[in-house]
């Protein structure tokens, strides 16, 4: 199974941006995103982190991180 976890872009640098989530920080390209993206967004990366494929709102990002948490936090992972 696979889940897409929003990663809050914590720096940008042209076409790539440094993003966090649950602690760990990776670098993802933005070639896919057809919009701005500026620190502070969040970003729904594809299979394996290369490329971001979703910018989605800090409202839905934070609504997703909390339920993964708690599932998390239960050990249901």
């Amino acid at each position: 199974m696979c889940m897409a976890v929003p990663s809050k872009v914590v720096a940008v640098d042209g076409q790539m941006a440094t993003v966090e989530a649950f602690g760990q920080t990776r670098q993802t390209s933005l070639l896919m995103i057809d919009e701005p993206v500026s620190v502070g967004d969040y970003l729904v990366l594809g299979a394996g982190g290369n490329f971001a494929a979703e910018k989605v709102s800090e409202e839905t990002a934070l609504a997703a991180i909390d339920y993964l948490s708690q599932v998390l936090a239960d050990g249901l992972a």
